[in-house]
């Protein structure tokens, strides 16, 4: 169970979430049956010695709940109290989504990153209002909202996919929003800076796209770099935030401009991978694996991942200075624990 009340949750999270949250995707046993705990416990003491102050227990491959909760579980008993363990609130509907959340309080989660689902089509703020008030309701976690174009809220209901005046209505009656992770209007940083100029003062402002971060925290305080695939760069993004958060402007920049290879690859892959307004775990997975994560089989239905789009994002890091794995591609699909 988390550490606060309900109703601490934003105190809470001013205190604890500073720092940077990657994501750790479950891993699989070869023949797909089962989680792999080994291979669980492998990816958070990465996390761990890479830096990272929490992790986000992606749910966006195709596990069960059940299991997704064991998963959960897994990590916080491998992690303790050295990682904020994220619950993904990403689900097939609102009641499901519901169980999920009180499911994950109970594993051990402190934090909620609030997704929606591909079914949910709201029509109007109210319902965006009502689905997001019944998962902080049902939890007395500290809740993230989320807007990003990936809802398809944008050419209905508002471009910043989520409007202030409705953020404005969520955190008055939802005192359990404790973050935004402000992406909304992607790719744009008007959203970052319209939340901490608004919301700033309440609740923690996220920013979790590292090519943004490294700039904006040069001009504007960000606390926290949560939930994103950092773990592609090893442990780089958690070092660079500290030397931004003690201001040593010079050396983050360096290192900003170090990434850019790397960057510039990533982003145009993700252009071409991550198709269909769903993220490419399969390359997620792919990524964290070339710095050492465990990699490994993800089940059916999943997107793929090929050779030259492998050979590119590992030529990223190493045009960035960077020591990937030099593995042959054939042993990710195994992964670095197989059970």
């Amino acid at each position: 169970m988390a550490g606060y009340r309900r109703n601490e949750a934003r105190e809470w999270a001013r205190e604890k979430l500073v720092g940077v949250v990657n994501c750790t995707i479950p891993s699989f046993t070869s023949d797909l049956t089962c989680i792999n705990e080994a291979a669980i416990r492998h990816d958070t003491r990465l996390a761990i010695e890479h830096g990272f102050m929490g992790t986000l227990g992606v749910s966006e491959v195709s596990i069960t709940l059940p299991e997704y909760l064991n998963f959960l579980r897994i990590i916080k008993d491998e992690a303790g109290e050295r990682l904020v363990v994220t619950h993904h609130a990403s689900w097939n509907n609102l009641d499901q989504n519901i169980e999920a959340v009180r499911g994950a309080e109970a594993a051990g989660a402190e934090f909620v990153l609030l997704s929606y689902p591909p079914n949910f089509y709201p029509e109007s703020e109210q319902d965006i209002y009502d689905y997001t008030k019944a998962v902080c309701d049902a939890t007395n976690l500290a809740v993230m909202l989320f807007p990003m174009f990936l809802w398809g809220f944008s050419s209905r209901i508002h471009p910043s996919d989520i409007p202030a005046s409705l953020i404005r209505r969520l955190l008055d009656d939802c005192p359990n929003i404790a973050a935004i992770k402000a992406e909304g209007g992607f790719p744009s940083i008007q959203s970052v800076i319209e939340c901490d100029r608004l919301f700033g003062k309440e609740v923690v402002i996220s920013m979790p796209i590292e090519g943004e971060l490294i700039p904006l925290s040069q001009i504007m305080p960000i606390q926290l770099s949560a939930t994103s695939d950092h773990e592609y760069y090893g442990p780089l993004i958690p070092q660079v935030f500290t030397l931004l958060r003690e201001g040593k402007f010079d050396q983050a920049t360096a290192i900003y401009w170090q990434l850019h290879p790397a960057r510039k690859i990533k982003g145009a892959l993700a252009a071409q991978m991550h198709g269909g307004n769903f993220i490419n775990r399969q390359a997620w997975k792919f990524q964290g694996w070339l710095q050492g994560y465990n990699g490994g089989p993800l089940r059916m239905p999943t997107q793929r991942i090929h050779d030259p789009q492998m050979t590119a994002l590992r030529k990223g890091l190493i045009d960035a200075g960077l020591k990937p794995s030099m593995d042959p591609f054939r042993e990710f699909f195994v992964g670095r624990n197989p059970a």
